[in-house]
């Protein structure tokens, strides 16, 4: 372990050692890994090595050539960059961590994990062998067939001191924005970006269903679909939710309502769907007539559970509920 006492006198240490640049080893060049790579390319770090556990895929050499960086599995991999950047699933964060500890020596290196759930600790075994870690997650989508800019995207980080200084260093060359996290709020963080992104694809899985009742394909549907929803996002950045909410939820029109959950009971999910965010958005946003529209979706205040740490009480008829 370090001999600093002092946890000022290791961050200082640690940002006049990596004055220059750190070079990087990159472990796990999936989605999330490949765009990194290339974002750090591009910021002029270089990529020492790219580790991966197999090495033989197209897509895995030609990113290793792009950004000019050593293709290397676990037992060839040199292991000689100033900080390694965890990008495998999280179930094999500490696995890996584990397995590589002993390989080669931890003093003055860096180790990031940009799982969103966990905490830095999943790097335990690295930072008992003299390392400094932290999870640094982009709050940003990575799909199969599409490289996203990381310019203007936020960064949550948490860990240790010295490694969020490197960590706040290189988000800003790569034109990102940090925001701190601690390790208690790191799932509740995450399940925030699961509604931002892969539950707002769900909600509109759950829209196609319904134009399918009209008699819409799904791909007629998201075509049309698109420009309400882009200017719908448009609205939400400017004016906030209670200025972007339009519809019969907003006028207090309970016919209206009530001929959609009538219509929906074609299409159970949607309307279940239908029904929490009606809830949702009565809980939190001033509309008309709303109690006969609580009284129609069954969401009074018995059955609204108030947002917050360590609730207790069960959800409302109607809302959904989540399971692994």
């Amino acid at each position: 372990m370090s001999s600093f006492a002092d946890g000022s006198a290791r961050v200082t240490c640690y940002a006049a050692a990596m004055a220059a640049k750190p070079e990087i080893a990159l472990v796990g060049p999936g989605r999330l890994g490949s765009a990194l790579a290339l974002a750090l390319a591009g910021a002029r770090y270089r990529i020492r090595e790219i580790i991966s556990r197999d090495t033989s895929t197209a897509a895995v050499r030609k990113l290793s050539r792009t950004v000019n960086a050593k293709l290397a599995n676990f037992q060839s991999a040199k292991l000689d960059a100033d900080l390694f950047w965890f990008c495998v699933p999280d179930r094999e964060i500490a696995s890996v961590a584990n397995k590589i500890a002993a390989l080669t020596s931890w003093k003055r290196k860096v180790a990031f994990h940009s799982s969103g759930a966990l905490a830095s600790d999943e790097l335990d075994a690295l930072r008992r062998r003299g390392a400094v870690v932290a999870s640094v997650h982009p709050l940003m989508t990575f799909v199969r067939g599409s490289v996203p800019s990381l310019k203007g995207v936020p960064f949550g980080i948490e860990g240790d001191a010295a490694a969020i200084s490197i960590a706040r260093r290189i988000v800003r060359d790569l034109g990102g924005e940090v925001f701190d996290l601690t390790k208690q709020d790191k799932v509740a963080y995450h399940a925030w970006g699961g509604f931002a992104s892969p539950l707002l694809v769900a909600l509109l899985v759950a829209a196609e269903h319904v134009a399918g009742i009209a008699g819409f394909s799904p791909g007629d549907a998201r075509r049309k679909m698109l420009p309400i929803m882009r200017q719908t996002l448009s609205n939400y950045e400017k004016f906030g939710p209670a200025g972007a909410l339009s519809g019969p939820l907003v006028r207090g029109d309970a016919a209206v309502v009530r001929e959609h959950l009538r219509i929906l009971q074609k299409s159970p999910v949607a309307r279940d769907v239908y029904v929490a965010l009606a809830q949702s958005a009565l809980q939190a946003i001033s509309v008309r007539n709303k109690k006969e529209l609580e009284k129609l979706i069954g969401s009074g205040p018995a059955s609204v559970t108030t947002p917050g740490r360590n609730s207790g009480r069960r959800p409302g008829r109607g809302t959904i509920i989540l399971r692994n």
